[in-house]
């Protein structure tokens, strides 16, 4: 998978659709920021750096310090398991749709963030 096409996207052109798509069901982009920092580790100048830097998604996970605690994702986006992804670029995006899927179907922060009870 290491041609695949949205390594080459413009992670600028992808993260508005996550906050279209949180806004839409009643959540905030400070939210979408929230679990997008939780899963990257940038803090939220730093996220807002590569997002105004316009990289692509490959070298915008690249650069991420990532969350260890990331790996806690689990379940299915866009019909896959997260979890079993294999190229390694491609999860961390898909642990991002993941988190952001949460999001926008209600979960409450403290769980999307698999925080412990």
């Amino acid at each position: 998978m290491a041609d695949h096409p949205v390594f080459k996207m413009a992670f600028s052109k992808i993260y508005p659709m996550y906050v279209q798509k949180a806004e839409k069901k009643g959540r905030s982009k400070a939210e979408v920021d929230t679990v997008l920092r939780w899963v990257t580790g940038y803090s939220q100048k730093q996220l807002q750096g590569q997002v105004e830097k316009g990289i692509d998604c490959r070298a915008f996970i690249e650069e991420a310090p990532l969350n260890p605690d990331r790996e806690l994702i689990k379940g299915v986006v866009c019909g896959v398991r997260v979890e079993e992804v294999e190229d390694p670029i491609m999860r961390e995006l898909r642990y991002m749709d993941k988190v952001v899927d949460e999001l926008a179907r209600g979960k409450k922060m403290e769980n999307i963030l698999r925080k412990p009870d």
